[in-house]
């Protein structure tokens, strides 16, 4: 396997392993949040509005996901361009 095919299997590795992360501590504070139990109005809107975060948070690292997707399709393309060549 030549550098440069070692290098981009890490980075896909790596960037495998920062999803799942990623997603592992979403879920986590997911449960979190659900298990407190609110004892005043203020805290009651503070929950809400944490909950509302993390769906934003979830939202934008599915995103993100999506993205690095389509990059790595783009740079496999250019590559077997250029070891056509």
């Amino acid at each position: 396997m030549s550098l440069k095919k070692a290098e981009i299997s890490l980075s896909k590795n790596f960037y495998y392993y920062i999803q799942k992360t990623i997603f592992t501590y979403i879920q986590g504070l997911q449960e979190i949040i659900s298990n407190l139990k609110p004892r005043t109005l203020t805290e009651k809107r503070r929950m809400q509005l944490a909950k509302q975060h993390l769906r934003e948070v979830k939202r934008f690292a599915r995103k993100m996901q999506n993205d690095i997707g389509v990059l790595q399709e783009k740079l496999n393309i250019l590559e077997e361009s250029t070891g056509d060549e």
